[in-house]
């Protein structure tokens, strides 16, 4: 039921795109589109990395040549510097931003992330269940999705699909396959060296302004709240893995050791998940009003905000967890933690 970071479904585009393709002939994706069939079976858990192989005489509008990509819904035949990437997951959106690979066309969900402010001229957002024509018209020469997208088949016939589970690999061995994917390898490598450079620098003053404080990731939304762990974004790649702060024992035996990175909790159970710093933002997910939690006796008795240690995130850009908004929640959180008296 939680599928709040998986991308729309194309279920209302399936049979638009088939009829669509009927009427375009074969080459409906354009000149510069390389068309690969029978990727596999979507759904399949396996995780996206590059192999070595390499094939001629399949059109891209790169270098004309193609690479095997072992994704999540097969080996995918893609091309070798992909130069129109339609991209249909809000939340990768910032890898291939921060490679300098622009996408043609993206989500509205990532149009409107602000860390991506300057970065996204002349990028078309193609809205939040794009339509088949839409797609079609972007000729595009790859195509980015999840895993479990309904339709993927019909995607492959306009262009390569490459489908990534969520959440399989850490955001560091993910950019290190979309460095791979795009032929920016070299660039993934240096990302990841200098984001660590910036961690180990800031770890150890973390870890002494925190000391034994326990932090939580809090989101009201229309039932109670959600806690988040180490891997749904919303700063716990930085707090839990990077920086390796604790969460209360209830938050980190439901959020994080059970593996899902996420839960939900009641107002009446919330003392027991709720830190001695809490980082929180409204649920984006709903239109519920945050402060019935916020203005609750039982928010307001929390120890952390008694204190002043709780910290308002960005709705619309701290869900994400790719390299161009870690950099920016880095400081806003490294920046936080260090006010903490």
């Amino acid at each position: 039921m939680f599928k709040f970071l998986r991308p729309y479904t194309l279920i209302m585009c399936v049979l638009g795109i088939a009829l669509l393709l009927g009427a375009c002939g074969s080459s409906g994706s354009g000149a510069g589109s390389g068309t690969v069939g029978g990727g596999g079976e979507a759904g399949s858990s396996s995780s996206a990395e590059a192999s070595a192989s390499q094939t001629g005489g399949q059109e891209s509008s790169g270098t004309g040549k193609t690479v095997t990509f072992h994704a999540g819904n097969g080996d995918v035949q893609v091309p070798e510097h992909p130069q129109r990437i339609v991209d249909l997951t809000n939340f990768y959106t910032g890898y291939f931003l921060e490679l300098g690979v622009k996408p043609v066309g993206i989500l509205e969900g990532a149009m409107e992330n602000p860390y991506f402010e300057g970065m996204l001229d002349g990028v078309e957002s193609i809205g939040n269940e794009p339509s088949p024509e839409k797609i079609l018209s972007l000729k595009p020469d790859l195509i980015i999705t999840y895993t479990g997208t309904d339709g993927i088949d019909k995607l492959e016939q306009i262009a390569p699909v490459v489908a990534i589970e969520y959440g399989k690999k850490n955001y560091k061995d993910q950019m290190i396959d979309f460095g791979k994917l795009t032929g920016k390898e070299a660039e993934a490598k240096a990302w990841a060296e200098q984001w660590e450079n910036k961690i180990d620098e800031l770890k150890p003053k973390i870890q002494e302004a925190v000391g034994s404080k326990t932090v939580s990731i809090l989101n009201p939304y229309a039932k109670g709240l959600y806690v988040f762990g180490h891997n749904y974004g919303r700063g716990g790649e930085i707090i839990y893995g990077e920086f390796g702060l604790k969460a209360p024992p209830e938050a980190q035996k439901e959020a994080i050791d059970s593996g899902t990175g996420w839960a939900t909790i009641s107002m009446e159970t919330l003392p027991e998940f709720a830190g001695d710093i809490i980082f929180t933002c409204p649920w984006s997910g709903d239109t519920s009003d945050p402060n019935i939690v916020y203005d609750n006796p039982v928010w307001k008795s929390l120890p952390a905000v008694k204190a002043g240690h709780v910290f308002q995130l960005n709705p619309k850009a701290d869900t994400y967890n790719d390299p161009v908004s870690l950099e920016a929640q880095l400081k806003f959180i490294s920046d936080s933690l260090l006010s903490v008296k």
